[in-house]
């Protein structure tokens, strides 16, 4: 499925930041971050990312972050009532 048909289904992209800790060393948190196209609210491609890092990983997830936004929407615009210039 191309990007553009994600999108017309409902798909929005999605920046995820996942902080985990690697077995060899323990007392480093370290960044994972990633972007793809997912169903927002439930995530359904970020749960099955996540279900194959707990099976397959053997680091362990500290926390995970997700920012979206959706991509394809009615136009966004507001009307400016001044201009200021400076200098």
């Amino acid at each position: 499925m191309t990007d553009l048909e994600r999108q017309l289904q409902g798909y929005s992209l999605a920046t995820v930041d996942i902080n985990y800790w690697r077995p060899d060393h323990p007392r480093l948190l370290q960044t994972f971050s990633w972007q793809l196209y997912d169903l927002a609210p439930q995530f359904p491609e970020l749960k099955r990312f996540l279900d194959h890092w707990k099976r397959e990983i053997e680091a362990t997830i500290h926390s995970v972050r997700v920012a979206h936004r959706d991509m394809l929407g009615p136009p966004r615009w507001r009307n400016v009532d001044e201009v200021l210039s400076l200098h």
